[in-house]
């Protein structure tokens, strides 16, 4: 089973698979169970169809992101990566968000099981 730095490099392969424009590719990164909260839409996603139906919203807004700053835990099975990102999104600029991504070790591989993300609250100065 992979180490701390795997799941924080997971935000890496999940971002690259932003980069494809594809909702498919991003969607796969999924458990087919998995739960979304996701950044720019209230509706929460509960299976790999709504997840796929977000990323057709979002994509389009060409987002690049990176992380600001993250914790990363792993217990067992279950990789935690939680902190701060930023994102390019086309036409809205910058925009800093928190985020969670629960994963869980299944067929060799990290496969997200929860994803929250929210734009901050409050002013960035």
């Amino acid at each position: 089973m992979n180490n701390y730095t795997d799941v924080a490099l997971e935000f890496e392969r999940w971002n690259n698979a932003l980069q494809t424009g594809c909702p498919e590719t991003v969607a796969k990164l999924y458990h087919k169970s998995a739960i979304l909260l996701p950044t720019i839409s209230n509706k929460m996603r509960t299976n790999i169809e709504e997840i796929e139906d977000y990323f057709e919203i979002f994509l389009p807004l060409k987002p690049q992101g990176k992380v600001l700053s993250s914790n990363t835990r792993v217990v067992g099975d279950i990789g935690i990566n939680s902190g701060i990102c930023q994102f390019n999104l086309e036409g809205q600029g910058e925009v800093q968000a928190r985020y969670t991504f629960v994963y869980q070790w299944i067929d060799n591989c990290w496969q997200i099981i929860e994803h929250h993300s929210s734009r901050m609250p409050e002013a960035v100065s």
